[in-house]
């Protein structure tokens, strides 16, 4: 009999939330057919927590390394050396999560805008994919690639946004990371159209625990964890009209060619 494989392209298990239970949260997801994690990085304490965390299950877990927008007003150039440094790390795989958030503006836009022109550049250098975020600055967020030549893939996780969005970082040569999100009847609505009928190549899916929480799990409490992301897989198989070891199998595949693994 076979079993799908789920290859879980963002957790947050640095958070808070996972400091009590966090190796029950591990062993649930690998009883779930998880068989990577990625654990993303904000910062770069975030990426030394993050290493640690991996130092005993290093097939399982790769990370990230790189600075969230949201703290961007504490960027500074001594962080590109550091960056640098922790991503000479085997397991770390990618640049992030690094991107604009015009939505909450915890950092002034320039220091946004520099910090992300700041790390595309050390991903270029590096030869690493870029792990992106992006909310409420899609124009700006664009226009940081405007001039670059860019050599590296680059995902742009949790989307939510609509139609053209999509398309155009597609055609940039982006990748597309949709979490359960997409299981919410109301916040999610105006996607189905968009998932029902989008390519699959460069498509790969996540959790973003602790946030997220499928819409559709009668469950207690509102932490998400690696394990459910399955929902995703689902949901995506649903509007697609596929089966879901057919797709589980197209994302791991996805998720391992954007990691170079």
């Amino acid at each position: 009999m076979k079993t799908n494989s789920y290859f879980d392209i963002g957790a947050n298990l640095t958070h808070e939330s996972f400091d009590k239970d966090l190796i029950t949260v591990i062993e649930e997801a690998k009883q779930n057919n998880v068989k990577k994690i990625c654990i993303t990085s904000t910062s770069i304490e975030d990426t030394r927590v993050s290493l640690k965390l991996l130092e005993n299950d290093q097939n399982f877990f790769i990370t990230t390394c790189g600075i969230h927008p949201h703290y961007a007003d504490t960027f500074e150039e001594s962080n590109i050396r550091e960056i640098k440094e922790l991503s000479e790390h085997p397991s770390v795989k990618a640049i992030g999560e690094t991107g604009l958030d015009f939505n909450r503006n915890y950092s002034k836009k320039d220091n946004q805008i520099l910090c992300f022109k700041s790390q595309i550049e050390v991903a270029q250098d590096l030869n690493l994919p870029l792990f992106l975020h992006q909310r409420d600055a899609h124009k700006d967020f664009m226009n940081c690639f405007s001039n670059i030549d860019l050599k590296v893939n680059a995902v742009v996780h949790c989307f939510t946004g609509e139609k053209e969005e999509f398309y155009e970082y597609l055609d940039k040569g982006f990748w597309i990371g949709f979490t359960g999100w997409i299981c919410d009847p109301v916040r999610g609505k105006h996607m189905i159209d968009l998932i029902a009928n989008m390519p699959l190549e460069r498509i790969m899916i996540e959790t973003d625990s602790p946030y997220l929480l499928p819409k559709n799990l009668k469950i207690k409490g509102r932490r998400n964890e690696p394990k459910f992301i399955v929902e995703v897989a689902k949901k995506i198989a649903k509007l697609q009209n596929k089966d879901l070891e057919e797709i589980t199998k197209i994302f791991f595949e996805n998720s391992q060619k954007f990691f170079n693994l």
